[in-house]
C-alpha cells in the first residue's frame, strides 16, 4: 500500500498558528526583573495579569493570552540560557522538591542550553508527566479521587484553592486545554515535530514549575499540611512481556528507519533519538519518544486505508483526535468497519499490530506503558529495559512492513528474520482470555502439589471413631468419572485414558494442550467476555481453595506428630484427609470444563443466544459452589462433612448440564 510521502506537517493550520506563530506577534522585550523577586521567586501577579478573559461568559481567552506571554516566555528563556548550571540549581532546585522528580526538571535546563530540538521536546514530554503526577498528589490534600484526565485536573476546585484560579488558568493556557497550546497533547499523540516546539516554552513550563513549588510551601506552612506523593507503579513479572529477541536488532535498525515509508521524514530525528537513546541504556526516554511515533505512523495508515486524510492532522477543539484507541477498534465512529487489518494483508501482521498493542497500551492487566509513562505514574530512573526492548522490536517490524520492495536483502537479514517469525507468532498475553489460560494453568500446578502432602497413615484413620464405612468419596470419584466420559469425545484424542479417566486424564498435560488452542481475543463480543469474567471468578476460587487445603494439611500434619491435636481436631482431620481424595479430582474438572467453554465460546455465544444465557446461569451456580467451599476450607471453619454434600449435588449439577453443552459444543463446531 501506497504511503503519502508529502506530508510537512501534522499540526493543522489553525493549530500551527497557536504554536508556532502567535506567541511570536508581540516583538516588546519583557523585563524578567517583572516577575522575579530579589531572591529569584516567581511574581505570580505580574504573570496572570498576561491572562485575558472573554466578556462574554469570563472563560480565558486563550488567544489573546498566548499572544501576551509571547514575550514573556522569550524573556524567561533567555534568563535561563544566562545561568550557569550551578547557579540554576542554588536558585531553584528547592522548589523542584514536591514534584519528586528533581533530577528530571534540572535535566531540562540542561537540555534548554543546547539547540536540538528533539531533546527539547522529550524534555518537555517528561516535564508535562512529572509535573501532571505531582499535581495529582497536590490534588488529594484536599479531595479523593484523582481525575484521570490532565485538564480536568487542571480544571478542578481542589487545585484552586491551593495555588489560586488565576494561577491554573495560566497553566491551561500551555497544557491541558485544547483550547490552548496544548503541548502535552500535541507532543505525546505525535503531531508535533521537533521543530515545531518553541524551546520558550518549556522554558516557562520549568519556570511556572518552580513558582508552584513556592505557592506550595506557603500553603503547607499556613495548613500544616503534609505532601505524601503516591508510590510508582511497579513491573513484576517482567518475562510475561518478552516477546522479541535482544538489542541485535539496534544494528540495522538505523537504516530501516531511514527508508521506511512508515516514517515521516519531518519525524526523523525522533526515531534516530529514540534508537540512541536506547543504545546510551536510557530505556525511559527511548520509549517515551518511540511511541508517539508508532501513533503518528499508524494513524497515517489509518487515515490512508479509510480515505479520511484530513484526520492525520491535529483536531480542532471541537472534535477528537485519531488516537491509538480508534485505529485499534473494529469500526469507525459511524459505525463502517475499520479498513486498517484489512490492508496489512497478512494475518500475522494483523495480529502482532493489534494484539501487541492492546497488551502493551490497552489491556487494564497488562503494562499500559503509555498512560503510565504520560501520567508521570512511572519512575523513569529505573524504567526497565525489557519493556523498551519490546517497543523497539516491535517497531521494527512494523518498519520492515512498510520498506521498499528493493530492501529485501535487509528483510531477510539474519537479525531480522527471527524478529519477524516472533511477531508473525505473537498470541495476546494480557487479553482477559488469555488471563485466564494462565490462572487454569497455575491452579493446576497447585492441585499437582497435593499427592506430596504429608498425611497420617492410611490404617489410622480406621482407629478414628466416625469415619468407618464412609464410602461417599467412592461415589463421588464415580461421578466424576461419568462426567468425564461423556465430554471425553471434546478432547485431544492422546490425552485420552479409558483405564484412569481420572489420573489419566485430568492432568495437566490436557491443560496445557487445551490451552495452547488460539483463540481470537480481538473484538470479543460481550456475551463471551461475560463468560469470561465467570470464568475466571472459579478459577481464582478454585485456586484458593487449593492454597487453603495446601496449608491446612501442613498445619494439621505438624500438631498430629506433636500430638498437639484434641479428639476432635483428629477427627476433624481425618474428615479432611478423606476429603483432598475428591477434592482434588473435582478442581481439576472444573478446570478442564473452563478450558474447554474457552474453545467454543465465541461461536456457542453467537450461534445459540439462549442457550449461552443459560449456560451462563450454570457457570454462576458453579461459581457460587466454588465460593462455598472457599469457606468451608477455611482454617476457621473446616466444614469438610458439608463440603462433601455440597459436592455432590454440584456434580448432579455438572452432569446434567454437560449432556446439554456436549449438544452446544457440537453445534458450535
Amino acid at each position: 500500500m501506497a504511503l503519502p510521502d508529502s506530508v510537512t506537517t501534522c499540526l493543522s493550520q489553525p493549530v500551527h498558528y497557536v504554536i508556532c506563530k502567535l506567541g511570536f506577534e508581540k516583538k516588546d522585550t519583557y523585563d524578567i526583573d517583572n516577575i522575579l523577586s530579589g531572591n529569584g521567586e516567581v511574581c505570580w501577579q505580574a504573570v496572570t495579569e498576561h491572562v485575558c478573559y472573554l466578556e462574554s461568559d469570563q472563560s480565558v481567552d486563550y488567544i489573546k493570552s498566548i499572544r501576551l506571554l509571547g514575550p514573556v516566555c522569550e524573556s524567561v528563556n533567555s534568563y535561563f540560557k544566562s545561568l550557569t548550571k550551578e547557579q540554576f540549581v542554588i536558585q531553584y532546585a528547592s522548589w523542584f522538591h514536591w514534584t519528586n522528580c528533581t533530577e528530571v526538571f534540572l535535566e531540562v535546563f540542561d537540555v534548554l542550553q543546547s539547540t536540538q530540538a528533539t531533546q527539547v521536546a522529550l524534555g518537555l514530554m517528561k516535564l508535562t508527566s512529572c509535573l501532571e503526577r505531582a499535581l495529582g498528589d497536590v490534588y488529594l490534600l484536599k479531595g479523593n479521587d484523582c481525575p484521570f484526565l490532565l485538564r480536568d485536573l487542571l480544571a478542578s476546585e481542589q487545585l484552586a484553592d491551593v495555588f489560586g484560579q488565576a494561577v491554573m488558568d495560566v497553566l491551561r493556557i500551555f497544557i491541558g486545554s485544547p483550547h490552548g497550546l496544548n503541548l502535552r497533547n500535541v507532543l505525546w499523540h505525535g503531531f508535533a515535530s521537533p521543530q515545531e516546539i518553541p524551546a520558550k516554552y518549556c522554558a516557562m513550563l520549568l519556570f511556572l514549575t518552580a513558582g508552584l513549588g513556592q505557592l506550595l510551601q506557603t500553603y503547607l506552612l499556613q495548613t500544616k499540611g503534609v505532601l505524601v506523593h503516591r508510590p510508582y507503579v511497579i513491573f513484576i513479572r517482567l518475562e510475561e512481556l518478552d516477546a522479541f529477541p535482544g538489542n541485535e536488532i539496534l544494528s540495522i535498525a538505523e537504516e530501516l528507519v531511514k527508508l521506511s515509508s512508515f516514517v515521516l521524514k519531518m519525524m526523523l530525528p525522533f526515531w534516530i533519538a529514540a534508537l540512541t537513546a536506547f543504545k546510551q541504556s536510557r530505556y525511559a526516554d527511548s520509549v517515551i519518544l518511540l511511541l508517539p511515533q508508532l501513533e503518528v505512523g499508524l494513524r497515517m495508515l489509518f487515515t490512508t486505508t479509510n480515505k479520511c486524510p484530513n484526520r492525520l492532522l491535529t483536531a480542532e477543539t471541537s472534535a477528537l483526535y485519531t488516537t491509538f484507541d480508534e485505529m485499534l477498534s473494529k469500526h469507525l465512529d459511524n459505525e463502517v468497519v475499520n479498513q486498517l487489518p484489512v490492508v496489512l494483508e497478512e494475518p500475522a501482521m494483523e495480529s502482532i499490530l493489534k494484539d501487541f498493542l492492546w497488551d502493551f497500551l490497552n489491556h487494564q492487566e497488562g503494562p499500559r506503558i503509555r498512560d503510565r509513562l504520560s501520567h508521570g505514574e512511572i519512575n523513569l530512573e529505573t524504567f526497565p529495559r525489557e519493556i523498551a526492548n519490546q517497543i523497539v522490536g516491535f517497531a521494527i517490524t512494523i518498519l520492515c512492513r512498510f520498506s521498499d520492495e528493493s530492501m529485501v536483502s535487509l528483510k531477510e537479514h539474519m537479525v531480522i528474520k527471527p524478529l519477524m517469525n516472533c511477531a508473525s507468532c505473537y498470541q495476546s498475553r494480557f487479553h482477559p482470555i488469555s488471563r485466564l489460560k494462565k490462572q487454569v494453568l497455575e491452579c493446576m500446578k497447585s492441585i499437582h502439589l497435593w499427592p506430596e502432602l504429608a498425611t497420617v497413615a492410611e490404617e489410622q484413620v480406621l482407629k478414628i471413631k466416625g469415619l468407618e464405612g464412609n464410602a461417599e468419596p467412592n461415589t463421588l470419584i464415580l461421578m466424576i468419572s461419568g462426567i468425564i466420559s461423556q465430554l471425553q469425545h471434546y478432547m485431544p484424542q492422546n490425552c485420552c485414558s479409558s483405564d484412569d479417566p481420572i489420573n489419566g486424564i485430568l492432568t495437566e498435560r490436557l491443560l496445557v494442550e487445551l490451552c495452547d488452542t488460539r483463540i481470537c481475543t480481538l473484538y470479543s463480543p460481550r456475551p463471551v467476555l461475560e463468560v469470561v469474567v465467570v470464568l475466571r471468578k472459579i478459577s481464582a476460587q478454585c485456586h484458593q481453595v487449593s492454597q487453603q487445603v495446601i496449608a491446612g494439611a501442613g498445619l494439621r500434619h505438624t500438631q498430629w506428630l506433636n500430638k498437639t491435636l484434641r479428639s476432635r481436631q483428629r477427627l476433624n482431620y481425618r474428615r479432611m484427609l478423606n476429603s483432598i481424595k475428591f477434592l482434588s479430582p473435582v478442581l481439576r474438572l472444573i478446570l478442564l470444563l473452563i478450558t474447554l467453554e474457552l474453545v467454543s465460546v465465541h461461536s456457542v455465544c453467537k450461534k445459540n443466544p439462549f442457550d449461552y444465557q443459560q449456560y451462563l446461569k450454570f457457570l454462576k451456580s458453579v461459581l457460587q459452589y466454588t465460593e462455598n467451599l472457599v469457606t468451608y476450607t477455611s482454617p476457621e471453619k473446616n466444614k469438610w462433612d458439608e463440603t462433601m454434600e455440597l459436592t455432590k449435588n454440584t456434580l448432579i449439577k455438572i452432569r446434567k448440564i454437560s449432556d446439554r453443552k456436549l449438544m452446544l459444543m457440537h453445534l458450535a463446531t
